[in-house]
């Protein structure tokens, strides 16, 4: 088990990638502590890793809050005493071409997918930097990379994300703190269950695989998660299905 004992805070664990991930870190060994709007997919998340023999808690939380997110870190620590790995996950789609982008639609977007990796990041990293030791990982985007038509919110954020994973690896390398990303492409969740077949269609040829990613496709949180990437940090790792080849 490559997570044995870790204790793991994700963000946005209630579906999608972030339950994926959650199962995957059970299944490595690690304690949970899930985080999400939505509190009864957070009690089905949870209730399934017990039932697996594993090991999580709850706490329903907006990452675009300040407040709240200092509570799910206290959470944590009473719970567990440390924080080993944070997952930051949670986000957002509000897609509209440039002229017919809402402020709401901008603010909503930036405000869960940018303030609020930064949010968590900033706990994380108080917490980490008095154990001397963690791994923060965020949640990118190839549309954080090469954009993406009708998303400038979405990408401003992902890019966002990018120049601070980055700019933490810098910052905290130094106090054992390791910090990266990955980039998911097309993956098969709730946000892209809603698009049309023709588009989906579209999605998968532009991948030389022709298939779009499943959420367990990204679980792979858990190798740069582990001691086996103890010397990787700063990285932006894509797993796109080479969608940008």
């Amino acid at each position: 088990m490559k997570l044995l004992g870790k204790v793991a805070v994700i963000t946005g664990a209630g579906q999608g990638i972030g339950a994926a991930t959650a199962k995957k870190f059970a299944e490595e060994g690690a304690k949970l502590v899930l985080a999400d709007l939505n509190e009864q997919n957070l009690m089905n998340r949870a209730e399934e890793i017990r039932k697996a023999d594993g090991e999580a808690i709850y706490v329903v939380c907006n990452v675009a809050d300040r407040n709240e997110v200092g509570q799910l870190f206290e959470e944590a620590l009473v719970k567990y005493g440390h924080v080993d790995i944070v997952i930051n996950n949670a986000g957002i789609v509000q897609d509209a071409q440039l002229t017919n982008m809402t402020e709401s639609q901008w603010d909503n977007v930036i405000d869960v997918n940018l303030k609020g990796v930064f949010n968590v990041g900033q706990n994380a990293a108080k917490v980490m930097k008095d154990q001397g030791e963690g791994v923060i990982l965020n949640a990118s985007s190839v549309v954080g990379i090469y954009g993406n038509f009708g998303q400038s919110n979405y990408a401003a954020a992902k890019w966002g994300v990018n120049g601070m994973t980055k700019t933490w690896a810098k910052e905290l390398g130094k106090y054992g703190i390791r910090v990266n990303a990955i980039a998911p492409g097309f993956i098969e969740t709730d946000m892209t269950s809603a698009l049309p077949d023709k588009v989906k269609d579209i999605m998968k040829a532009k991948s030389p695989l022709n298939q779009m990613g499943r959420p367990e496709d990204i679980a792979g949180y858990a190798f740069l998660a582990s001691n086996e990437a103890r010397f990787i940090t700063g990285a932006i790792l894509s797993i796109d299905g080479g969608l940008v080849i």
